[in-house]
């Protein structure tokens, strides 16, 4: 028999209140509420909040903020010393902001072991690129020459990042994206990056586990921060591989 959730439904207004965040779901973890829209103040407003939306085609829209959270701290992000050897001699470069939609439109393309489909449905893809022409959404992008062969996209708010999702077409492809990403937060003081469930993959990155309530209160105080609003591409830079991992390989020293 199917279990039957009652949800509470978001009013069409773009600006009505969320339900309280203790009054989500514990199973499924962290189901919230559903309905409402992808406006981009409704958006942010759930950010704000520690929630996000996350649902498939066919389905209604559906709002999550589970507990606990999985995040990586860009101060003590150090990935393995095989990956930096590889990386240094990739002759690849990073870049952010340069080509939203093309990263977007790969991480929901391309193929990931164990999943079927994507989340990443036409309605999400046109919201998050209206987010990233107001200045809050960004993408990393890795290129070889002039190939994409990898990146991420996600979301910026005050001093909190919430990654979205990555992609690699070659090995390392999104390590490369996500490195260069926490070594610039860090640099620019943002401590958290947001990557919401905890999955194996993400584990071996080096993501920790962090208390909903600790979570949430680290998001209230870094989105009341001053932030880095508009586009990231000239403070960002164009750092070469080799560049990227030498910074990496002297955070490992310390």
């Amino acid at each position: 028999m199917t279990r039957r959730l009652r949800l509470p439904w978001l009013e069409p207004d773009p600006l009505a209140p969320f339900p309280p965040t203790w009054s989500a779901l514990p199973d499924p973890n962290g189901l919230l509420a559903a309905g409402g829209d992808l406006h981009p103040e409704r958006l942010l407003n759930a950010y704000r909040r520690g929630i996000f939306p996350w649902y498939s085609e066919g389905e209604p829209i559906l709002w999550w903020c589970p507990g606990p959270r999985a995040v990586f701290d860009t101060a003590d992000y150090r990935p393995a010393s095989r990956f930096l050897r590889s990386l240094r001699s990739s002759g690849w470069t990073v870049s952010a902001d340069t080509d939203f939609d093309a990263v977007v439109a790969h991480c929901a393309t391309t193929p990931r072991p164990g999943q079927d489909g994507t989340w990443i449905v036409d309605e999400m893809r046109h919201a998050y690129g209206v987010l990233h022409r107001l200045g809050h959404a960004h993408s990393i992008e890795v290129r070889a020459g002039d190939t994409l062969i990898g990146g991420l996209y996600g979301l910026s708010i005050g001093r909190m990042f919430y990654g979205e999702s990555m992609f690699s077409l070659r090995s390392g492809g999104s390590k490369a994206a996500l490195a260069a990403l926490g070594l610039r937060l860090c640099e620019w003081e943002f401590p958290l990056i947001d990557c919401q469930v905890e999955n194996p993959h993400l584990r071996s990155l080096g993501a920790r586990l962090m208390p909903l309530t600790g979570f949430l209160g680290e998001v209230r105080r870094l989105t009341a921060l001053p932030g880095r609003p508009g586009p990231w591409t000239m403070d960002f830079g164009l750092l070469d591989a080799a560049t990227l991992a030498a910074s990496m390989r002297s955070r490992a020293a310390i």
